[in-house]
């Protein structure tokens, strides 16, 4: 009887050290799945922020393209300007020099009636 006693005692010697493994590795488990959670929560509010300013970007970068765009048409609507004001003084230079040639062929004339006059 006092070998059977032994023989059990033994073996619950044995199975509460293995109790007392077991639940040490479920604390250090509860311990690692905490942690887990708390690095997947930062890592969801890490996602939200870049999800946050990716948004931000986006909507800065079509207000930017609509600004290049209105840009580019302003620039193209005052170079056709430019170009027709470019034409524009170009006649008028033109025209300017017709009549300068004018004016000097005008005032040769006058130049020969007056000589004319002055001879009669």
């Amino acid at each position: 009887f006092t070998l059977f006693l032994g023989f059990i005692i033994d073996r619950i010697h044995h199975y509460i050290k293995k109790l007392i493994r077991l639940r040490s590795r479920i604390g250090s488990s509860t311990e690692e799945v905490q942690r887990l959670h708390e690095e997947r929560k930062q890592l969801k509010e890490k996602d939200d922020k870049a999800s946050l300013e990716i948004k931000k970007l986006k909507e800065e970068i079509s207000t930017l393209s609509q600004n290049l765009k209105k840009l580019k048409s302003e620039s193209e609507e005052k170079d056709r300007k430019i170009k027709t004001a470019e034409a524009h003084v170009a006649s008028l230079q033109k025209q300017s020099a017709d009549l300068l040639l004018e004016y000097d062929r005008l005032l040769e004339d006058n130049q020969n009636l007056q000589n004319q006059g002055n001879k009669s």
